[in-house]
């Protein structure tokens, strides 16, 4: 009897999947797609699935290996996205007892098309800009916001593997990946997949008890620290006696200064101007999210034009909701940490101004020059104004200073423009 082991995972579920074992591969997702009390469109299909010599086996080794990332330590479901899915396959492919990938063909079926109301609306139907629902998070009481682990690779990997060498790393927005694994934050899933690679000496994040209860974990705050080793990692999880878990609590604030060496988390949107200063007053590295307008919005300008904080070298376009749904917003990575080149530099179009055509370079009512489209004037001594683009794309970095610290905005002919940074080349 042919033994199998396959990857499932539910269409309207796209962060898990179900890693099984079935001595019958076509039977067994018959099974999945009529269980009792599942949706109909919820429609279950093989992502993977394989031939081995000794199915419990080979499962009993996958559980072992990725125990953090199942959902329920009873039950066979993990935690999925692109990366921890090739995880998974490259895995069960080196097993000694895998025989050989099989191709499940799927059964052709045909597509009703059916007409329904519209019920959600969408952001234009409702009035609304990706701006304008960061800007409603910043206001509101929780900040349902959690970074996609695909957001995290893309920009953390852009930086010198040297800098995570012997450091400890706080993330003091974000859970640990609890010993009930249901849930973990993208930042501490990335740094317990390459701490060998980096070379890090100690994780610690935190649970934050009070308001909305992150990722499931319970209402009560905690430290939870990883010691790593070149064989592994040892954990300690603890529950100080009045601790909150938020990143201002006295007990968070002794660790940021005197254990950790860098910071990286995505923090609370609502008290983003709070968590910026604590940050970096505390002298530390990090490496943080936040709004892309941020920029140009006071209290913030302030330390760009100190020279205290740079735009990190990608937007965040998506974020994720507690029901694990994608949530339209415009974010930003932001970072003291020195970025001596970055491949956006060859967005900055500097040359003299004479050169700039002239529909991207316009005077307003105060005689201040405009340049649009990317232009910088390499030979214009006195301050112009530019949109946020440029400064996101390391402007500050090309000789070129902020000239006050507040938004700067354009009238042209009486008529009010879009806000801008005035900036001047040193």
């Amino acid at each position: 009897m042919q033994e199998f082991i396959y990857i499932v995972q539910a269409s309207l579920e796209p962060s898990k999947c179900k890693i099984g074992k079935t001595n019958d591969i076509e039977r067994r997702l018959k099974e999945y797609n009529n269980m009792t009390g599942k949706s109909k469109d919820n429609i279950y299909k093989y992502l993977f699935a394989c031939e081995v010599k000794d199915m419990a086996q080979v499962e009993n080794a996958i559980k072992e290996q990725f125990f953090r990332l199942r959902e329920d330590a009873s039950k066979e479901m993990y935690f999925c996205n692109p990366h921890l899915f090739k995880d998974y396959v490259q895995f069960i492919k080196s097993h000694r007892l895998f025989i050989k990938e099989i191709y499940i063909k799927e059964e052709d079926k045909k597509h009703i098309v059916k007409i329904v109301k519209k019920t959600t609306p969408s952001l234009d139907d409702r009035g609304l800009t990706r701006k304008a629902i960061m800007q409603k998070a910043q206001k509101a009481k929780n900040d349902e916001f959690y970074t996609r682990y695909e957001d995290v690779e893309k920009e953390l990997s852009m930086y010198s593997k040297s800098i995570w060498k012997d450091k400890v790393v706080f993330c003091n927005c974000d859970d640990a990946v609890d010993t009930d694994n249901r849930n973990t934050s993208a930042f501490v899933l990335y740094f317990l997949r390459n701490f060998k690679e980096f070379g890090l000496e100690k994780l610690i994040c935190t649970h934050y008890g009070g308001g909305l209860d992150i990722f499931n974990q319970g209402a009560k705050g905690y430290v939870f620290t990883y010691i790593f080793t070149r064989n592994g990692f040892k954990e300690i999880k603890e529950y100080p006696k009045g601790y909150t878990g938020s990143f201002d609590d006295p007990l968070s604030i002794k660790i940021l200064k005197e254990e950790s060496d860098i910071v990286c988390t995505n923090p609370p949107f609502s008290k983003m101007a709070d968590y910026w200063k604590l940050v970096i007053e505390s002298g530390k590295k990090f490496l943080i999210i936040s709004n892309i307008t941020n920029v140009k919005n006071q209290p913030y300008m302030t330390y760009f034009k100190e020279g205290k904080v740079r735009p990190g070298y990608n937007r965040i376009d998506h974020f994720l909701s507690p029901k694990k749904e994608l949530v339209e917003a415009s974010g930003h990575w932001f970072t003291n940490i020195p970025i001596k080149t970055r491949p956006k530099y060859k967005h900055l179009k500097i040359m003299p101004l004479k050169e700039i055509p002239e529909k991207y370079k316009i005077y307003d009512d105060s005689k201040i020059l405009s340049v649009e489209n990317g232009f910088i004037p390499s030979d214009y001594k006195k301050p112009f104004a530019v949109s946020i683009r440029p400064i996101l794309n390391g402007l500050l970095e090309k000789e070129y200073e902020l000239v006050t610290d507040k938004e700067y905005v354009p009238y042209i002919n009486g008529k009010r423009c879009f806000g801008r940074v005035l900036v001047q080349k040193i």
